[in-house]
């Protein structure tokens, strides 16, 4: 077996004959893109669409990711010059893709001169986004906070690239975010527009009259790639090392509001679907599948599970599951021309048991604080309003508690010291979601509430 990394040269001396390749001339595409969060996420999910539309015959639209923090994802992806694999794992085997639409991987302390030439360059249209709920500096009444959007946050290098693009006569860009943020689209141009009152407020009408904010619906599982991920990669290479490698499953959906400032790839012709009115999808996303996502996280590791199909196949977890997607959050959706939630919900507990992925408990139970208010508390306050009780997402926050508590080892979250603390006091229920608390929305628990989320912990 050779020991050498996966990158353009390599690739095309061995060849590897097991893996689907792309069949466009890299060298030749415009970048149109830059993304802000290149995880693995994106590249099993963006990025492997706008390879395929690419694939397709639709031109330029190669890809520079931007780190905003760590230069981890850089050190992985540069030396490859950008090329990597996704690899869709079923019950029934595996099958392996080498990606080529990203171009450059930008870590953006170190280079942000670079990310900010990237954001005006000419031939960029599209500036995405993958930064999770807690990147977008969000106060606690959903306000941007000035204090988290510094010199350190994604306004800032996006200030700095329209304001030159304004002062360079081009066109403005579409802002897209591509995560689990409720009203995504909505929020990020809220936002952005606070952020140009605050530190560039002549811009501000010039982003609100040239630039977009399509809302989008991202679903795919994409777990934590391990070392014996990458080492099978490897063996599907003839050998060759990619660091870069991203695990998925084979199902992938993609949800855009149809709203483009200077157009968009070809997504829709490799299984994005473009609508007017992302809601619907992103409503029973956020409630049917993260919600269940996060019950069985918690209350998995509770029972001392590892990974979700390991969870899922528990039969008192299941019936949790089921219970939660059919009872609890269906009936609080809106659902769209010919979205059937019943077999929504079927599909999704085929997916979570899937088990060649792996997807870890502890990975989905990180920030749960910026997560459960969009998966749960919503759901929470419309079944109360009907009269109607949701003993599995009681559950699930009984084994948030939990886990605040220190159950399943130290907590990810953004505020995770601050909720630890309240989670270790007696009235710690009322205190994290009863009126004035720490996680307080529409729903307040009554005492019915309070009995069974303390059964979880």
């Amino acid at each position: 077996m050779n020991d050498l990394r996966l990158n353009p040269f390599t690739l095309g001396t061995f060849a590897p004959a097991d893996a689907e390749r792309y069949d466009y001339d890299r060298e030749a595409q415009a970048i149109g893109i830059v993304h802000f969060g290149i995880g693995a996420f994106h590249r099993a999910h963006q990025a492997w669409y706008t390879d395929r539309a690419m694939d397709a015959g639709d031109r330029d639209w190669g890809i520079i990711g931007v780190s905003l923090r760590s230069g981890e994802v850089a050190h992985q992806m540069n030396p490859q010059e950008g090329l990597y694999t996704v690899t869709e794992r079923s019950g029934e085997g595996a099958k392996t893709r080498i990606i080529g639409a990203v171009r450059d991987v930008l870590v953006a302390p170190y280079e942000p001169e670079a990310v900010i030439a990237a954001l005006a360059a000419p031939s960029t249209r599209i500036a995405s986004f993958t930064i999770t709920e807690k990147g977008y500096c969000r106060a606690a009444g959903g306000s941007l906070d000035p204090a988290l959007a510094g010199d350190e946050s994604v306004y800032h290098y996006l200030g700095l690239g329209l304001r030159r693009r304004h002062d360079a006569g081009l066109p403005g860009l579409t802002l897209m975010s591509c995560d689990n943020l409720a009203e995504n689209g909505q929020q990020l141009a809220r936002l952005m527009g606070e952020y140009l009152a605050l530190h560039d407020p002549a811009l501000l009408a010039w982003f609100t009259a040239e630039c977009t904010c399509p809302s989008t619906m991202v679903d795919r599982i994409v777990p934590a790639t391990t070392a014996e991920d990458r080492d099978a990669v490897a063996e599907t290479l003839d050998g060759l090392r990619d660091e870069a490698a991203v695990m998925t499953e084979p199902f992938s959906q993609w949800v855009i509001e149809d709203k483009f400032a200077q157009g968009r790839p070809a997504w829709d012709k490799v299984g994005a679907e473009l609508v007017e009115d992302v809601r619907p999808y992103e409503t029973a996303k956020l409630r049917m599948l993260n919600g269940a996502h996060s019950m069985l996280a918690y209350v998995g590791l509770a029972h001392g599970h590892t990974f979700v199909h390991e969870a899922v196949s528990d039969p008192a977890i299941r019936a949790l599951a089921e219970r939660l997607m059919r009872e609890e959050a269906a009936p609080t959706i809106a659902a769209a021309p010919g979205q059937d939630l019943s077999a929504y919900s079927v599909a999704l507990l085929e997916r979570f048991a899937n088990p060649a992925l792996n997807h870890r408990l502890i990975q989905i139970g990180m920030d749960g604080s910026q997560k459960i208010p969009q998966r749960w508390l919503e759901t929470l306050a419309a079944n109360q309003q009907q009269g109607r009780d949701c003993p599995a997402i009681l559950a699930g926050i009984g084994g948030w508690i939990r886990h605040l508590r220190g159950a399943n080892g130290p907590v990810d979250d953004p505020r995770g010291a601050e909720l630890a603390e309240m989670a270790g006091r007696a009235d710690c229920v009322t205190g994290l979601f009863g009126q004035g608390g720490a996680m307080a929305s529409q729903w307040h628990p009554d005492a019915a509430d309070v009995l069974a989320i303390e059964a979880g912990f």
